[in-house]
């Protein structure tokens, strides 16, 4: 395969440059479209957010159930290229950790502070337990479900049908040859520019958390300079690690985070208030279900509140437009998984961990601010990213908790741009599984650019608009790439039945023909016994 850049590699590298260098010269114009593109696609456009969220989540549980969920993504019998805990430490890690890290006690706090659609009084236990219902939401199922349409699809079309992993490859079924020409190529483009997008944001968002923490940890300053060297300092690190293979970069980089964070969680959880964070979970888990599809489908039509579009929205978002390169990274990793496995792995798991980490991080937040007058809401309204930092210096060991805390975030950092590197690089060279080395450090140094360029936009803010308008065209293409998945699985499914059938016919001819043949050499047999037995008789 000619695997040298092509049109998806050139057209997707002007589009982002041109934003880079409109953003470089005109930071506060590039803010005030990106305002008025936000205010179109909430208002008009809103409402499809909420319902294709909801939508994956139950397409990706009604196909793990289905006579579908046997189907293996690689060949019948073939195992699993990981073992089962390298699998989740990298799925997990690639997936949200910096977001964990950064929402954990943020989220929980905002909401205390001014409780979603006014369900409760500010500061009060009923908002305590409204914001972990709503953190546990934002951070449930329906968010790893966009990774898993996307990851599924081009795992069954990588490795079942043994074609690249591209994402117009996902809809061959649907559009059959379209997807070589211009339709497939806008396609790829739409999925590089969504995946920069995203993890730009990411990459925005850990680095104001770094500095946050540099700010209590070394008392060093807070704003764009500091993040834009910090971005810097970061962006070294990775794009070293992009020069090494997959197995030996990412693989060991994410079990260091697994390890480092499974070590934060557990300290905070014995450290802190243990029993108050296991009641917390409890209800927060009980509060989740019993509410969660209205939480799903609420809009504020008659009240006219942005809460819906500042926090709901947004995360779905977000997650849409990590989709194409959380998806792709974690189909590269689960060759030899079925896609009941696969599911189960991908929104199950993740989730319970999720669940974990906020009711320990944002728990412990709350009992601080509840019974202890920590003042955590007052940060959190100075300087969000300030939460989590604020919450650590209320437990024992304070200084090298936070260390540590810092440590980890920069891990997720290295780790979900080192992953994104990969995945670009994939989708710009025909969806070869190694991309060169000089083709990962370009789209390396895209993401430092355009995480630069949006931290000089208007930092958070920015952030969180980039992501909701770069997500919405994705979102379209991924509606049809579930019904083009769902196309696939049918035809393979039919497939498979009409196999069995002509076996079982088969098989019922060959029955037949041996018991015609017994019943032939019965018959002939038979007056031949009956000779020799009349003769026994005489």
């Amino acid at each position: 395969m000619n695997n040298r850049p092509g049109w998806v590699f050139y057209a997707s590298l002007l589009l982002l440059s041109i934003f880079v260098i409109i953003g470089i010269i005109f930071p506060a114009e590039l803010q005030a479209w990106a305002d008025v593109g936000l205010e179109f696609t909430t208002e008009h456009f809103g409402w499809l957010y909420l319902f294709a969220t909801t939508g994956f989540l139950v397409f990706c549980i009604a196909v793990a159930v289905s006579d579908y969920g046997h189907i293996r993504l690689g060949a019948d019998g073939e195992a699993p290229e990981f073992s089962y805990l390298a699998w989740l430490g990298m799925i997990f890690s690639s997936g949200m950790g910096v977001g964990l890290v950064f929402w954990a006690v943020a989220e929980p706090m905002s909401h205390y502070m001014a409780p979603p659609l006014g369900g409760a009084e500010p500061e009060s236990p009923e908002a305590a337990s409204l914001a972990m219902r709503y953190a546990l939401f934002h951070w449930g199922f329906h968010q790893w479900a966009n990774f898993a349409i996307v990851g599924l699809a081009i795992a069954y079309v990588r490795f079942r049908m043994q074609r690249p992993g591209l994402i117009s490859e996902t809809f061959r079924s649907s559009i059959g040859h379209h997807v070589d020409g211009g339709i497939g190529h806008g396609i790829n483009i739409l999925a590089v520019v969504s995946t920069v997008f995203g993890v730009a944001t990411t990459l925005g968002l850990g680095v104001i958390q770094i500095n946050s923490g540099l700010v209590y940890v070394g008392d060093i300053g807070f704003g764009a300079d500091q993040q834009l060297f910090i971005l810097g300092l970061t962006a070294v690190v990775f794009l070293l690690c992009a020069l090494v293979p997959l197995e030996s970069g990412v693989r060991y980089v994410s079990d260091a985070n697994m390890a480092l964070a499974a070590f934060l969680l557990i300290y905070v959880f014995f450290f802190g208030p243990t029993d108050f964070i296991t009641a917390a979970m409890t209800n927060a888990i009980g509060d989740y279900f019993a509410n969660v599809m209205g939480m799903s489908l609420v809009m504020t039509p008659y009240t006219g509140d942005d809460w819906v579009e500042r926090w709901t929205i947004f995360y779905w978002a977000w997650g849409l437009s990590w989709a194409p390169f959380v998806g792709s990274f974690i189909a590269r990793i689960s060759r030899g998984r079925t896609i009941r496995e696969f599911v189960l792995g991908v929104i199950g798991t993740p989730v319970l961990l999720s669940t974990l980490w906020f009711s320990t991080f944002g728990g412990s937040a709350l009992y601080f601010e509840l019974f202890e007058g920590a003042a955590l809401g007052e940060a959190v309204s100075k300087e969000m990213s300030s939460a989590l930092f604020a919450t650590l210096d209320f437990l024992p060991g304070a200084n090298i908790i936070s260390i540590l805390m810092l440590v980890l975030i920069v891990l997720f950092v290295i780790t979900s741009a080192n992953s994104a590197t990969f995945v670009l690089g994939m989708f710009t060279s025909k969806g070869v599984l190694t991309p060169k080395n000089w083709l990962r450090i370009v789209w390396g140094l895209v993401q430092v650019m355009v995480a630069g360029v949006l931290l000089m936009s208007g930092g958070l803010a920015a952030l969180q608009t980039i992501s909701i308008l770069a997500a919405f065209p994705f979102m379209v293409l991924m509606i049809f790439m579930a019904i083009s998945l769902l196309k696939s699985l049918r035809d393979e499914q039919r497939q498979i039945e009409l196999h069995e059938a002509l076996t079982r016919g088969r098989i019922m001819r060959l029955l037949e023909e041996n018991d015609k043949r017994q019943a032939d050499q019965i018959d002939e047999e038979g007056p031949a016994r009956s000779k020799l037995e009349d003769h026994e008789s005489g």
